[in-house]
């Protein structure tokens, strides 16, 4: 009976539904017996080791501090240094391109690691849980007081692991914007902005969509300077006119 319950639970479970779907199959079902309770609590265990095994180190992982060592291998400390963020395009403007890259790579593959290990344990919704925690642990790290990363590239792996085509398209555009502009900065802001809406196109779940705009909004307010900045640049290029 017990394996019934679990089978019949299976039947009805679609994978990216997330936890809470699966747990009100189940216990429809076990209410049916007392005997299907143990069943039920194997399950349910089952289904939330991954979330439970995985959160935390994928926090761990988005606190790795690449803009400091690479910055401090040039003598600089990449937290007074430029804009004082620790993010790759800091790295870029105080430690040059080699380490600028380098920043750059590891900080899109803090993101891609932990989301495409919830991907293979337990889905997308653990697949996004992982990403977003890369992507606090890179932004909000404890051990250095809450003090990170915008969160651009940590964010871009999270894409790169749920949204392959997209991220590879707004890279492409990010480059593009960094090469006309010479702003980094702006080139962020538009793979940002323009995230939700490829994610939105290629018909992803409402879920999925609200999360990432969730991500991108946060991401564009860590960039508030950085936009105060540029507006007040264009306004003195205008006035000049």
């Amino acid at each position: 009976m017990s394996e019934g319950v679990v089978t019949e639970g299976l039947l009805h479970f679609d994978g990216d539904a997330g936890l809470d779907e699966f747990v009100q199959i189940s216990w429809h079902n076990v209410s049916k017996g007392s005997d299907s309770h143990d069943a039920f609590r194997s399950r349910s265990v089952t289904d939330v080791t991954p979330w439970l095994a995985l959160l935390v180190p994928a926090y761990v992982v988005g606190t790795f501090p690449t803009a400091q060592i690479m910055t401090r291998r040039a003598g600089i400390d990449v937290m007074t240094a430029g804009s004082g963020n620790p993010g790759a395009s800091n790295t870029f403007r105080t430690a040059g391109r080699k380490a600028g890259t380098v920043v750059l790579v590891v900080d899109i593959l803090k993101g891609v690691l932990p989301t495409i290990a919830g991907l293979i344990a337990a889905g997308r919704p653990l697949a996004m849980a992982c990403g977003i925690a890369a992507f606090v642990g890179h932004s909000w790290p404890v051990q250095r007081h809450f003090k990170g990363g915008k969160g651009v590239a940590t964010a871009g792996g999270l894409a790169f692991g749920l949204y392959p085509f997209v991220a590879v398209g707004l890279i492409f555009l990010w480059v593009v914007l960094t090469k006309i502009t010479h702003k980094a900065s702006i080139g962020s802001l538009a793979i940002v902005t323009l995230l939700p809406v490829g994610v939105a196109i290629t018909h992803h779940r409402a879920w999925e969509t609200t999360t990432i705009v969730a991500l991108s909004v946060i991401v564009i307010a860590r960039h508030t300077e950085n936009i105060k900045r540029l507006v007040s640049r264009t306004e003195r290029n205008i006035a000049r006119i």
